[in-house]
């Protein structure tokens, strides 16, 4: 499938805006002082929450309400095959341990894509458009938005996008894995990243690092292991206020393999860095 046109893409960004900021009044204000683990994800480090699930289901209500005959790929497993060729990629809570323990940065993601793949299959990052997103800070009340082709804005505001600077002066954000074979192998490369930069920075909100690159508060940002919708919106965000968001080599898309997002002169020297340190090698802990 084609973009939807212009004024449908504007339609699709203003309903990611009100899901996500509906969900994102429930978990903040419905957050309890003790939160009970359900479940696990990938390791007993990665937690998902009861307001994790409830998120998820209120967004799925809300998106689908209106657009019955969209898809949807969710991070608790939400998921329905749709016919319309639109596909939302929702996380619920992306942040879910800052969350947990009370850190006021966390984020709800909205994103519509249309492409990778057939109607009704899961849809691949790697072939996928991203045509609108939404990433809303609850606690904060900051709200990043984009449409293909529209910009991306922060409270209404158009952003600046990022700053074409030196790879000695980049402030590089980051994040971890949960495994202790993907940790090592990030903690390799960080070792060989951090002499050449200005400074590294790790929120822990793979979403809000997308948007702070388009903000132009961090100078770049790469992540191994992100899921598709850890960077759907942010990637959006960053690349509509004018980053290059990619993957581990100059022609491949973000994809959990890896993500990179930074002006292109930064891009291509961080890319250029990373790649030779041999961020895909996981040796045994």
């Amino acid at each position: 499938m084609s973009a939807p046109a212009a004024a449908e893409r504007a339609e699709l960004v203003a309903l990611a805006e009100r899901a996500a900021r509906a969900a994102g009044e429930l978990v903040h204000r419905g957050r309890p002082e003790r939160l009970e683990v359900l479940a696990t994800k990938s390791s007993p480090t990665d937690v998902v929450t009861a307001m994790d699930t409830a998120s998820e289901a209120l967004l799925t209500e809300l998106l689908l309400g209106e657009r019955p005959q969209d898809g949807l790929l969710g991070e608790e497993g939400g998921a329905a095959g749709g016919t319309s060729g639109v596909t939302w990629v929702v996380d619920p809570i992306d942040g879910t341990v800052n969350y947990l323990y009370g850190l006021p940065s966390y984020a709800v993601s909205v994103a519509a894509v249309v492409g990778g793949g057939a109607p009704g299959d899961r849809p691949d990052p790697t072939t996928w458009t991203v045509v609108a997103g939404c990433v809303h800070e609850p606690v904060s009340g900051r709200t990043w938005t984009a449409s293909l082709g529209g910009g991306a804005r922060l409270d209404g505001e158009p952003l600046r996008g990022p700053a074409e600077v030196p790879l000695g002066e980049a402030l590089v954000g980051t994040g971890f894995g949960y495994t202790p074979q993907r940790r090592a192998a990030q903690a390799r490369v960080l070792s060989g990243v951090l002499p050449h930069v200005r400074d590294i920075r790790r929120a822990g909100v793979a979403s809000i690092d997308l948007c702070a690159v388009g903000t132009g508060w961090l100078d770049a940002y790469y992540e191994r292991g992100l899921q598709p919708w850890d960077h759907a919106a942010g990637a959006l965000v960053a690349a509509e206020a004018g980053a290059v968001v990619r993957g581990l080599a100059p022609h491949e898309q973000a994809s959990d393999r890896f993500c990179l997002a930074a002006a292109p002169g930064l891009a291509a020297t961080l890319g250029d860095l990373v790649a030779g340190l041999d961020p895909l090698r996981e040796d045994a802990v």
